[in-house]
């Protein structure tokens, strides 16, 4: 197992530690606010921080500096493996959030959950972190869990699936029950009324289909009809040629990205249909070839507000040499978390959890969140439609969850 420090103090730009990958990656994130205070990237001020790859030797308890005004916490993610430039663009983020804010409060250190989860987080136990960001992966929760509930440190994970919530395992990814449940609010306000639906096999398609009859249920409308698919293969097309032959709905969901959905739609709009609304879902967030499709104009989906993305994607580019994952922004958000539990958390006393149900929420990279009572992040999510060549935002997300 090995361990990457990457603790920021006012000497960064000449002790910082930390490992760059130059592989490339899809598009992602901007400047980030914090509840109750703006943290903006200045990327015009603040110099590129130099680039050094270390490999460093498994720790002892005594690996790390005693650390007497600075929070000790750890960023769980793969760093080899085949998630391994994922996890570096989470931990690329998290550097680059301590850079912005001129944080000399904390010091995180990144454990690799490549070899083992549960061994990362044994030993960032060991080293005296009292908060964990991570894991990345669902299927590595309960590895890390089991080594820190004894400890009673709690995790932040990067996963959005809900399986694994629990009072101390928070998520802050974002969810397709969200998306689902705001498109058709959305749509239901301008007349939706039968709704359809294709979704792909799997947990993603269960999950996608369960919100949209627990959205109908809300929001009222009619479910005439589903049908799923393999992903993979043709079968989404064969799905689509079904749900024409069954007719009944005036707006169908496709749970599914923008490269099946485009495949599908021009199925579900033959023989006189081309005024069947279409829903899609957070994986459209992005994806320009929606423009390409001529039988997508009008299609709608719900995610998070890409406002500050942009900035953040420019500021990242410009650091790290590359354009980093969309999912890296959760990584540059649970440091502003983390900062602003801070201003109530004394340094070496556990991690504050009960701070993190604030009602109020917060805002990062991605807009407004908050914590449920179970843990998941419940996000502020914006309406956004393909016209005339483009997509735009049109209904704009809460800025806060302040009343």
């Amino acid at each position: 197992m090995k361990r990457f420090a990457a603790a920021i103090s006012s000497d960064v730009t000449a002790r910082m530690k930390a490992v760059f990958s130059r592989q490339s990656m899809a598009v992602a994130g901007a400047a980030a606010l914090l509840a109750g205070c703006s943290v903006i990237p200045k990327t015009e001020t603040v110099e590129s921080a130099p680039v050094v790859t270390e490999t460093t030797p498994a720790p002892t308890p005594t690996a790390l500096p005693t650390d007497a005004a600075r929070h000790r916490v750890a960023l769980l993610v793969p760093m080899s493996g085949d998630t391994a430039a994922v996890g570096q663009a989470l931990a690329n983020a998290t550097t680059m959030a301590l850079l912005d804010t001129n944080a000399k409060n904390l010091r995180i250190t990144t454990y690799d959950t490549g070899e083992s989860a549960g061994e990362a987080a044994r030993q960032a136990i060991v080293d005296g972190n009292k908060l964990i960001l991570g894991p990345l992966l669902a299927s590595n929760v309960s590895a890390v869990q089991a080594q820190a509930r004894a400890a009673s440190v709690p995790a932040i994970a990067f996963s959005n699936d809900t399986s694994v919530a629990s009072p101390d395992v928070f998520l802050m990814g974002h969810v397709p029950e969200q998306s689902v449940m705001r498109s058709v609010q959305y749509a239901r306000e301008r007349g939706s009324n039968s709704f359809a639906s294709l979704v792909p096999e799997g947990d993603y398609g269960d999950r996608s289909s369960a919100a949209l009859r627990n959205a109908l249920r809300m929001y009222g409308g009619n479910l005439v009809a589903t049908e799923s698919y393999a992903r993979g293969n043709t079968s989404i097309i064969s799905a689509a040629q079904r749900l024409r032959t069954a007719g009944g709905y005036d707006t169908v969901l496709i749970a599914d990205g923008a490269r099946l959905a485009t495949r599908a739609v021009g199925e579900i709009k033959r023989s006189g249909a081309q005024n069947t609304r279409i829903l899609g879902t957070e994986l459209w967030s992005g994806e320009q070839t929606l423009v390409n499709n001529a039988d997508m104009e009008g299609a709608l989906f719900a995610a998070v507000s890409d406002r500050r993305f942009r900035r953040f994607s420019q500021s990242y580019e410009s650091r790290f040499g590359t354009k980093p994952y969309r999912i890296a922004t959760l990584g540059y958000d649970a440091v502003l978390l983390s900062l602003r539990i801070a201003r109530e958390w004394t340094v070496g006393d556990a991690f504050p959890a009960q701070r993190l149900f604030d009602p109020n929420g917060f805002v990062g990279v991605d807009g407004a969140f908050r914590f449920g009572p179970r843990g998941i992040a419940q996000r502020a999510l914006e309406v956004r439609q393909v016209s005339g060549g483009t997509i735009v935002p049109v209904d704009a997300a809460p800025s806060s969850f302040a009343k």
